[in-house]
């Protein structure tokens, strides 16, 4: 008996890419003539990136050269929570914690099942913990639900992963 098609939607991120993201971040911030002579860095967490500069000017642009090293190697920017407050630390220096999500909560996972459900498409969707099994008869009703996830303006990061057909 064959099985049916289905895929995992998920929050993970992946930490490699990420880490690539970083060191190019900072090497870029090393070579820039705007940040010459100056103390700012990143720092990986388990959960968090630890943003480090002279003041809150510097940071937001070490935060926009992040961004866009991230941008331009797949990783969604909705996993990162970058409204957090940017607080002093050592010396003549701010900090700002940024908090990566990981895995779907329940309210997330209700989000998701609610918008499939409201696609009126032949496909089962079951939350599994931190992520949403979604299973079909057809490939395209399957495809079909990752479009409409893709172009939902949910504000946290889902991408798809065990695709099995």
């Amino acid at each position: 008996m064959a099985q049916d098609p289905s895929f995992d939607i998920v929050s993970k991120l992946e930490r490699p890419e990420l880490q690539n993201a970083v060191s190019q971040a900072m090497t870029e911030i090393q070579t820039r003539f705007d940040f010459k002579g100056s103390n700012s860095e990143i720092k990986i967490t388990d959960d968090q990136l630890v943003l480090i500069s002279e003041n809150e000017i510097k940071l937001k642009q070490v935060i926009d050269v992040l961004t866009t090293k991230m941008a331009k190697r797949g990783i969604g920017l909705k996993a990162f929570d970058f409204d957090s407050k940017v607080e002093p630390a050592t010396g003549q220096s701010v900090r700002m914690k940024v908090k990566i999500q990981n895995g779907l909560d329940k309210e997330q996972t209700k989000q998701i099942t609610t918008l499939i459900k409201d696609q009126k498409l032949k496909v089962q969707a079951t939350i599994q913990g931190d992520s949403v099994r979604v299973v079909g008869k057809k490939k395209d009703d399957l495809q079909e639900v990752m479009a409409a996830i893709r172009n939902a303006n949910f504000n946290f990061d889902a991408s798809f992963t065990n695709f099995k057909g």
